[in-house]
């Protein structure tokens, strides 16, 4: 059965926070609270976090700027990924990806499907590595972050968590740097 082994010590993570809004604030932004709150209540930290508005180049600079900071371990974003001409999330995140994690929006779509149905299928959810980063894409909505973050990366972001967990093969991200 999956779940915390307690004879594991927690690894705290640096994790950034970036929302892709054009009409949010720093003072309206709930998505970005709850991931946020979710994150330091996990006990990992929140190293950084940010609004862009929907744009390429700005989310992709922000990603870029984050990969490279090797203080940071875990980008996540809410917004972006819905089907409106201005949502760019994924197509900024795919730009960046050393490799995709497909699976993270196959079980996003499944576990979101329970709460709101076929409406779903309008979410494209996203994740991946660049240079040893994990970068997740969430939508914009509270309830789903809420539902990525308390179904999917509290789990999947702690050392503890068994069977398996991306915490574990973070060293191993990127071991083809040093094949000859």
């Amino acid at each position: 059965m999956p779940g915390i082994d307690e004879t594991r010590d927690f690894i705290p993570l640096n994790i950034a926070v970036l929302t892709v809004s054009d009409t949010r604030t720093h003072e309206d932004d709930k998505s970005g609270d709850i991931l946020a709150e979710r994150i330091e209540k996990a006990g990992h930290a929140v190293a950084a976090r940010r609004i862009v508005q929907d744009d390429m180049g700005l989310i992709r600079a922000a990603l870029k700027s984050w990969i490279a900071d090797h203080r940071i371990d875990v980008v996540i974003s809410t917004g972006g990924t819905g089907l409106t001409g201005r949502d760019v999330t994924p197509e900024a995140f795919q730009s960046v990806y050393d490799k995709e994690i497909e699976g993270f929006a196959a079980l996003f779509h499944r576990i979101s499907y329970e709460k709101i149905g076929t409406s779903t299928i309008q979410s494209r959810a996203t994740a991946g590595v660049a240079q040893g980063t994990y970068l997740f894409a969430l939508p914009g909505s509270p309830g789903a972050c809420k539902d990525g973050w308390d179904e999917i990366l509290v789990h999947q972001l702690d050392y503890r968590y068994r069977p398996c967990n991306f915490v574990e093969i973070m060293p191993r991200l990127e071991e083809h740097k040093l094949r000859k």
